[in-house]
C-alpha cells in the first residue's frame, strides 16, 4: 500500500467489483420475479398506495428513502424495466467490461445499480426490510469509486472497504454479546440451525453434531466477530513499515472471516448476506493483479475519491457511536442515502420452530372436508422434503412466512395472500412450489400452526423424514371468498 494507491490490491479490487455486481445480478433477478406479486399493482402491499400515501404531505415523503418513483410513476411494466436494466449493466460489471474504460465508466455504471436498487427497496416496505439490502446498496456505493484496471485501486476506498466489513462483524457480534443469554453460555448453536429462517440441504446435519461442538461454534463466532474485524485494518502500517508483515495479517484476518462465513453458507440460506461478507472480506487480501502496471492514480481521481472519504468520515460518525452504545440498534440507517450503516442480526435465538402450514379444500363442508397443504419454495413444509440451497437468491415471502409466528398478531399482507389463494391468483401461485388444485379456486383455506423439530438418525432411518412435526392450533379458521 503506497500512499493514494493501493497498488497491491488489484486482485482484491476484482473481486470487489465483480462479485459486488454478480450480487447485485440475483437481487434485480429476484425482484423481477417477485416484486409484483408481493408489491406491485395488485401485490400483497402495493407499493402504489405506499407512493400516494408518501405524496399526502412533504413530511410522509421525507420518511421515505430516494426512489425514481417518487419522480416517475410506478406500473409494473417500469419496475420490470429498471430490473432488466439493472441486469445488463450488472452482468457487464461481471464481465470486468466497464473496467477497462476509463474509472468514470465503472462508477456511473456502479451508482446507476446503487440508485435503482434503491429505487426499489425504498417502496419494498417489509418484504424489503432486511440488513442486507441496506449491506448491498452500501457495498455498491462503495464500487462505484475503486476506479478501472488501467490505474491502482485507491487507498481510501479499500480502507472504507474495510470499515463497512469491521461494522458488518463487530456489529453483529457486539448485538449477541448484548443479546440472549443463549450468545453468553454458547448454547445459541444448540439451536440455530434448526430454527433458523430457512434451513439449508446441510442445516439438520450441522443441528446434530455434539453438543461441544455447537459451543464451540460460538466461540469462534465470538472470535471472528469481536476480536479478529480490528486486524482487517493491519496493512495500514505498511505505509510506515517496510515489511510483509502487516499485509499477511491482514490477509489472515480476512480468511477468518471468509471461513466462518463459508460455514455460515454451507448451513443456511441467508439471501446474500453472507455471500457480500465473503466478497467484501477480499478487500484485505493485498495480492496485486498487475493490471494497473507502473501507472499511478489521475489527479482528478484522487481529488473524487478523497472527497468520498471525507464524506464518510462525516456520516460514519453515528454507526461508530452505535458499535458501543449500551442501546446498540441493529441494521440501522442514520441518513438516507444508506451510507455507513449499523449492521447486525441474530441478537437472540429462538428455541422453537414454529410454522404456518396454509391448507385449502374443495370440499363445500369445511368441518368434513379433505385439506391440502400448500407447499412454500424454501421454508419447511412437507415433512420427507430435504430443504434446497436457495441463497445468494432471496425467496422474500418465505421469510416474511418466518417472521409470522413471532408476531404478536397477522400482518395485513398475510390476509390478503389467503384471499388471492381463494382467487387461485396466478402470479401468487407462481410464488410458491406446489398449488395443491392446479390452478384452480378452492372452495376454502385456512392456516394451522405446527411446531417442526429436525428428525433423528433414527427416525430418519425408519420413517424416511427430515422433519417431525406436531399440530398446536388452527391460527385462521376456514375461510371463504367473499
Amino acid at each position: 500500500m503506497d500512499g493514494f494507491a493501493a497498488v497491491d490490491f488489484g486482485f482484491a479490487r476484482e473481486v470487489l467489483q465483480r462479485g459486488i455486481a454478480a450480487l447485485y445480478l440475483v437481487a434485480f433477478i429476484s425482484t423481477l420475479n417477485q416484486f409484483r406479486p408481493l408489491l406491485g399493482e395488485h401485490g400483497l402491499l402495493p407499493a402504489p398506495a405506499l407512493l400516494d400515501w408518501a405524496a399526502t404531505s412533504k413530511s410522509r415523503g421525507r420518511m421515505l428513502h430516494p426512489t425514481l418513483f417518487r419522480r416517475i410513476r410506478y406500473t409494473n411494466p417500469r419496475l420490470a424495466a429498471l430490473c432488466w436494466v439493472g441486469i445488463a449493466v450488472a452482468a457487464l460489471l461481471v464481465a470486468g467490461i466497464p473496467q477497462l474504460a476509463p474509472p468514470w465508466v465503472p462508477m456511473l455504471c456502479f451508482l446507476a445499480l446503487w440508485f435503482g436498487y434503491m429505487s426499489i427497496s425504498s417502496i419494498g416496505q417489509t418484504f424489503y426490510g432486511f440488513g442486507w439490502e441496506m449491506l448491498l446498496l452500501e457495498a455498491g456505493f462503495l464500487a462505484a469509486f475503486l476506479g478501472s484496471r488501467d490505474q491502482p485501486p485507491p487507498t481510501v476506498v479499500i480502507v472504507l472497504m474495510w470499515w463497512l466489513v469491521f461494522r458488518l462483524e463487530f456489529g453483529a457480534g457486539m448485538i449477541k454479546i448484548r443479546g440472549g443469554r443463549e450468545w453468553r453460555d454458547l448454547t445459541a448453536l444448540t439451536y440455530h440451525h434448526e430454527t433458523q429462517p430457512m434451513p439449508g440441504p446441510l442445516s439438520r446435519q450441522a443441528h446434530l453434531l455434539p453438543r461441544w461442538f455447537h459451543k464451540g461454534e460460538v466461540l469462534g463466532n465470538h472470535f471472528a466477530q469481536l476480536f479478529v474485524p480490528f486486524f482487517l485494518f493491519a496493512p495500514l502500517l505498511g505505509l510506515w513499515i517496510e515489511s510483509p508483515v502487516p499485509a499477511l495479517v491482514g490477509a489472515v484476518a480476512a480468511a477468518i472471516v471468509v471461513a466462518t462465513q463459508v460455514w455460515l453458507v454451507i448451513t443456511g440460506n441467508f439471501a446474500w448476506l453472507n455471500w457480500a461478507t465473503i466478497v467484501l472480506a477480499f478487500s484485505a487480501i493485498g495480492v496485486s493483479s498487475g493490471a494497473a502496471g507502473e501507472r499511478g492514480i489521475e489527479l482528478y481521481w484522487i481529488v473524487i475519491t478523497s472527497a468520498v472519504g471525507i464524506l464518510y468520515l462525516v456520516v460514519s460518525w453515528p454507526a461508530l457511536r452505535n458499535l458501543f452504545a449500551h442501546r446498540q440498534l441493529m441494521n440501522a440507517s442514520f441518513n438516507r442515502w444508506q451510507l455507513a450503516n449499523a449492521y447486525g442480526a441474530f441478537g437472540t435465538v429462538t428455541k422453537e420452530r414454529m410454522e404456518i402450514v396454509i391448507e385449502g379444500t374443495l370440499d363445500e363442508d369445511p368441518d368434513a372436508a379433505d385439506w391440502r397443504e400448500y407447499e412454500f419454495k424454501g421454508k419447511p413444509g412437507d415433512v420427507r422434503r430435504v430443504p434446497r440451497q436457495y441463497a445468494p437468491y432471496h425467496l422474500r415471502l418465505d421469510w416474511l412466512m418466518w417472521f409470522l409466528p413471532l408476531g404478536r398478531s397477522l400482518d395485513d399482507w398475510f390476509t390478503l395472500l389467503l384471499a388471492r389463494l381463494l382467487q387461485a391468483d396466478p402470479p401468487t401461485l407462481a410464488l410458491l412450489r406446489v398449488d395443491p388444485f392446479d390452478g384452480h379456486r378452492p372452495r376454502w383455506v385456512r392456516a394451522v400452526s405446527y411446531r417442526y423439530r429436525f428428525a433423528t438418525r433414527e427416525q430418519r432411518r425408519a420413517e424416511g423424514v427430515v422433519w417431525v412435526r406436531d399440530r398446536r392450533h388452527e391460527l385462521v379458521g376456514a375461510v371463504e371468498l367473499r
